[in-house]
């Protein structure tokens, strides 16, 4: 008589539990040092000290809601409107930079308004090339891997968005997406020596820009010598290095940061993480830094798993968002630190603001449902089982 086994069988998780559990931690510390970053200039600007906890709460409950959402979405449907997406985002690249639809923040066209709300069209722009070149690399696989004109479609098409962007200007925004789809390109199959051509271009016409622009010009030199102008250009950074060299490896504590008391400017924006070091030490800063790295790897190896089962633009794309966010997440955490020229750039899923909130959840509920959709469809080999769980 055959003996029934009573061995209990592991339930199937369709989510990767490390990246989901990383990106609550994150948020959960993001809220926390958001509202501990902006209680004094809350209470100078709004007389109540929670104003923008309140609304980083908002933004937080309408990202969940947003994932709840997306999450349910066929990755089928993202491939589909993926040229409209793209279309659609330089339609508001160009929409931003007319007076009266764009809204001119801190001497930036960045914002379209409605009203009370505002649109970062840079934020948008980001997910709408990530989802474009991921569907672009599988239709026209073939064709990038053997042939320049592969390469150079989407690249004149990037160099037509990266104008638009530097016309508002947005740097940094520049950056992100340039190095995020040419990161793509070359994991695609690119040939070497075309992205090798491509990347000294890049870097050329990047050290022009930064060099004909004077304010740009202005942020290099302060960045190389931050103290030598520290009532000046160089105030922000050296506030922001201050704030590190108080933190110490313990923090002052959750609260005690004098920096964040007008001293630091865009302190639970751009800045956050300076304060996070005054607060939480070398200790917080490796806590967080350690999170993203679990973020991007993860990230990546859900783009692994969804190629492995055959889902190759759903790979390509969890690629893009990987980079994408660690990419930024390094841009962030290095002005702060003095390693990089300022740039503004906030960090994911930690500082303060709503379009960037959002967005940013859009992309961790289409990871999770890449990953879902890998899982439920039961593909892995033996030889990533013991990196992916």
């Amino acid at each position: 008589m055959q003996q029934i086994s009573t061995k209990k069988r592991t339930p199937l998780l369709l989510y990767d539990k490390y990246f989901l559990f990383s990106v609550v931690a994150l948020i959960a510390i993001g809220l926390l040092m958001v509202t501990s970053a902006s209680v004094a200039i809350s209470e100078r600007q709004f007389h109540q000290p929670f104003h923008y906890l309140f609304n980083q709460g908002i933004h937080l409950v309408l990202g969940i809601l947003v994932v709840l959402i997306v999450v349910r979405i066929s990755m089928k449907f993202w491939c589909k409107i993926s040229v409209f997406l793209l279309l659609f985002g330089m339609l508001l690249l160009v929409l931003v930079l007319v007076p009266g639809i764009g809204r001119q923040v801190n001497g930036s066209m960045r914002w379209i308004g409605f009203g009370p709300i505002g649109v970062q069209v840079s934020e948008f722009m980001k997910l709408a090339v990530v989802i474009y070149l991921a569907g672009y690399l599988v239709r026209r696989n073939v064709e990038v891997r053997t042939k320049v004109s592969g390469f150079v479609k989407p690249m004149v098409m990037l160099g037509i968005i990266a104008i638009l962007l530097l016309m508002e200007p947005d740097f940094g925004a520049t950056v992100v997406i340039v190095t995020t789809a040419m990161v793509m390109m070359y994991l695609a199959g690119v040939r070497f020596w075309q992205f090798a051509i491509l990347l000294l271009v890049v870097l050329v016409a990047m050290s022009v820009l930064a060099i004909s622009s004077p304010y740009r010009m202005v942020r290099l030199t302060t960045f190389l010598n931050p103290w030598a102008n520290q009532f000046d250009s160089g105030y922000q950074l050296t506030q922001s290095l201050i704030a590190f060299g108080r933190g110490g490896v313990f923090g002052v504590g959750l609260g005690g940061s004098i920096q964040k008391l007008f001293y630091l400017p865009e302190a639970h924006t751009d800045f956050l993480f300076a304060v996070l070091a005054e607060e939480m030490g070398l200790v917080g800063v490796l806590v967080v830094i350690g999170l993203y790295v679990v973020v991007v790897f993860r990230a990546f190896m859900i783009g692994c798993r969804a190629q492995l089962a055959g889902f190759h633009g759903s790979g390509y794309m969890a690629y893009g968002f990987a980079i994408w966010l660690g990419m930024q997440a390094m841009v962030n955490i290095g002005v702060n630190s003095g390693l990089l020229p300022t740039k503004g750039l906030t960090l994911p899923l930690l500082s303060y603001g709503g379009s960037s909130m959002l967005i940013i959840f859009v992309v961790i509920a289409i990871l999770l449902r890449i990953d879902f959709e890998t899982r439920k469809k039961g593909v892995a080999t033996n030889q990533f089982r013991r990196s992916l769980y």
